[in-house]
């Protein structure tokens, strides 16, 4: 073994010396992560053992570069309590592969075991969080990167080094099943809680990565949100301006805040597979950011190249040329001995990408320690706390006619729907199975909070399927009853009958479907599926007082319930906590304080209706139906009122020159809690240009701030714009500060004060 460490040696030193000494088939080894996780070990009576084909795989490369899940638990891997690995037997497996490699192979090279950690860890017994799109809701980068460290303690304790977390992709299309991976519809939103995400599971940047933090890989570059028809994969029919305006700004801010490695995306764009893009992935992503981390290629992503080469080795010539560095299950890279043996790349671009993977394991420590410390369980209520709070601060109320919050004294409470006792309908995507117990719907949540009520339940119908009888026996109990709250929406629950792609996504969903959001579950209607909206109805018929409470993985078109029902919540996959955190919103133990990080439309047929829309002479209504969501981006109410007053700029000019030199305008505003209520606010800076060499959009977020004010309370809330949030890619492709004046608003999209601002 030659990874000795001497004194005052760098990692790019230590990187050198050990790549020097590795034969090619090693560094094939290196790059490669072709295995499933749960295919590399058994649980027996008696504990675990290695499996022959993960023996086999390590003797191919003379080592494992990064092995992916396993730890993962789901119906497509069909691991769960009886044959996976729970958290305390996590180390130990961990560890025995750590060994084996060590004791098996010339170098004895670490592996990087790498987890899926979209919301939470997909492994047993792990907390599961709000998703994306509800964290994206909470509008609190702070919060989110609690929980985030909260997760990676965890994940890195079982001894797992790569957190694969989506971040990166931007919601242009809530048809798309991967909604609910998304922060926001809106970049700036979600560079701010990408930056989150690093700081939380990686620390501060550093050359080492800390202890209990891990590294993040951010999905995915780039566009994928923008996928033709809201199908998953399809390609981003966008061009260069779109791109960097709206689906690069996330990453940029991830490099920013130290980014070490990130996964590129499956669609195309412009006729380029991302995966064999060497403009996005070498000259954007590397040359221009300054990227100096590790692109890992998404699941089976590589073979798909195979369409345009048709050849293995010329495929794997081909990502490996234009910037891939890591495989993902496919059988593409596996062939990158014989494209370099036959001259189809070099072997130095090999040892580019040989380079980023040992510098990750350098940074993570592994070759000093590649054992993890079997340690004590860690403080499970401090975690369940940020994670409590964090579906809390993702609810938002998106109506309400005084019916909330709920009287304590109500007698009995009908609670309905098909999401108001599913456990995995609150969970999405990406979830793993779960104990007895572990997760509290909203009629557990209910129960426990309305102690002196009489709560009672009937589902009504599913998502997708209904019965008369069901549905009968629900309006019964709304009639007898002096408040219903009915749970609705959707849900991405995979089940044991469903059909599975080499990469995990489904493959057989028909009409019929329970599941109908989620990877590869892409819908046409935005409606509610199946009969929901007609046993809401039936329910409203009773004369009983209703709320709905939407939990879904996607904003719904929900025209009829915005008009007739007097309170709404959308909750989206609250996570583990969402049923304590909904009860506790719709009593006002908790004042709701969640804000749309995506426009809600009225109708799929309106589609696109993200609120930073090209501005133009061109008519932004349809002949038959309004162009403007139902709900804009940024909106949410509370059970309380904010009032603005003194939107002051210090200087209301300021030249190209100083704003490159670092100068910034600085706007504060008086934020004042009129109402009865201690709550959160979310103040919003929007931008609009009023002259430019490029068309500019209507508007755009450019700052906001979460502030909590008791009643009575003011506080003056101050906000920064520099080149960052001012500059534009121009019509020379250039990113330039543009003199001319612009306009600012500031407040929420219910109350905005106006300003004009300029540049010379």
């Amino acid at each position: 073994m030659v990874h000795s460490n001497t004194a005052n040696e760098t990692i790019s030193e230590r990187v050198d010396t050990l790549l020097a000494s590795m034969t090619l088939k090693e560094k094939v080894g290196q790059v490669n992560q072709k295995l499933y996780g749960w295919e590399v070990y058994r649980k027996t009576d008696t504990g675990y053992e290695l499996t022959k084909k993960f023996k086999e795989h390590v003797q191919f490369g003379e080592g494992i570069g990064v092995l992916y899940g396993l730890f993962r638990s789901d119906p497509w891997s069909a691991v769960n309590y009886e044959n996976g690995i729970t958290e305390n037997q996590s180390a130990e497996v961990a560890n025995m592969i750590q060994q084996y490699v060590k004791e098996h192979t010339r170098l004895g090279i670490p592996v990087l075991l790498s987890e899926e950690s979209s919301h939470g860890h997909q492994g047993l017994d792990s907390m599961i969080t709000p998703v994306n799109l509800g964290v994206g809701a909470t509008w609190n980068p702070e919060l989110h990167e609690e929980l985030m460290a909260a997760v990676a303690e965890e994940i890195r304790a079982k001894g797992a080094h790569l957190a694969l977390v989506s971040t990166l992709d931007i919601l242009r299309d809530p048809r798309w099943g991967r909604s609910e991976e998304c922060f926001s519809e809106d970049p700036y939103l979600t560079s701010r809680l990408t930056e989150a995400v690093i700081k939380g599971i990686q620390g501060e940047e550093s050359d080492s990565i800390p202890a209990g933090k891990m590294i993040a890989v951010l999905k995915h570059f780039a566009a994928q949100g923008n996928g033709l028809g809201g199908k998953n994969a399809a390609p981003a029919s966008i061009g260069e301006r779109e791109l960097r305006e709206i689906h690069l700004p996330p990453m940029v801010a991830a490099i920013q805040s130290g980014a070490l490695a990130c996964m590129a995306a499956y669609n195309e764009i412009d006729g380029i597979p991302c995966h064999s893009n060497g403009y996005l992935l070498n000259h954007i992503l590397r040359e221009e950011f300054g990227f100096k981390g590790a692109v890992m290629a998404d699941g089976c992503a590589l073979d798909n190249l195979v369409q345009l080469t048709q050849s293995h080795e010329k495929a794997a010539a081909l990502a490996l040329e234009n910037g891939v560095d890591i495989s993902l299950w496919d059988d593409v890279f596996t062939k990158l001995e014989k494209a370099i043996e036959t001259g189809l790349v070099s072997e130095e671009r090999l040892n580019d990408a040989v380079r980023r993977v040992l510098t990750l394991k350098f940074k993570m420590g592994l070759f000093e320690q590649p054992y993890v410390e079997e340690i004590e369980p860690q403080n499970m209520k401090q975690k369940e706390n940020i994670n409590l709070e964090s579906a809390r601060q993702s609810i938002v109320l998106l109506k309400n006619e005084g019916i909330l919050p709920l009287k304590k004294n109500v007698e009995k409470i009908a609670v309905i729907g098909p999401n108001a006792d599913a456990i995995y309908n609150q969970l999405g995507d990406y979830t793993p199975f779960q104990r007895e117990g572990s997760v509290i719907t909203v009629l557990k949540g209910i129960s426990s909070l309305a102690k002196e009520a009489e709560v009672t339940y009937e589902r009504g119908c599913g998502i997708r399927s209904a019965n008369s009888e069901e549905m009968e026996k629900a309006v019964r109990l709304a009639r007898s009853s002096d408040v219903a709250i009915v749970v609705l929406g959707g849900s991405s629950a995979r089940n044991f009958d469903a059909q599975f792609d080499l990469n995990g996504a489904v493959v057989n969903t028909t009409g019929e479907e329970e599941m109908d959001c989620g990877e590869n579950v892409d819908v046409a209607d935005l409606e509610l599926g199946g009969e929901q909206l007609q046993l809401l109805q039936k329910v409203m018929e009773t004369g009983t007082p209703t709320v709905v409470v939407l939990i879904q993985g996607r904003p719904h078109a929900i025209p009829w319930i915005a008009e007739h029902v007097p309170a709404v919540l959308s909750a989206w996959y609250p996570g583990q906590m969402g049923g304590q955190a909904i009860a506790e919103v719709l009593f006002g133990e908790i004042n709701p304080s969640g804000r749309l990080p995506v426009s809600i439309p009225r109708s799929s047929m309106q589609l696109p209706v993200f609120y930073n829309y090209k501005e133009g002479g061109y008519k932004k209504d349809y002949f038959d139906m309004t162009g403007q969501s139902l709900y804009p981006f940024g909106y949410g109410l509370s059970y309380t009122e904010f009032t603005y007053e003194n939107l002051r700029a210090a200087r209301k000019t300021i030249s190209s020159d100083q704003l490159l030199a670092g100068e910034k305008f600085t706007i504060s505003v008086e934020v004042t809690n009129n109402g009865k209520y201690d709550g959160y606010d979310v103040i919003q800076l929007y931008l609009k240009g009023k002259g430019s060499s490029i068309t500019r959009r209507v508007k755009e977020l450019k700052g906001f701030k979460k502030v909590w004010l008791s009643v009575g309370e003011t506080k003056i809330v101050v906000f920064e714009m520099g080149m960052e949030e001012l500059q534009v890619f121009n019509s020379q492709n250039k990113y330039r500060l543009e003199p001319g004046s612009f306009e600012i608003e500031v407040g929420n999209p219910v109350d905005f004060l106006s300003d004009t601002l300029k540049i010379h």
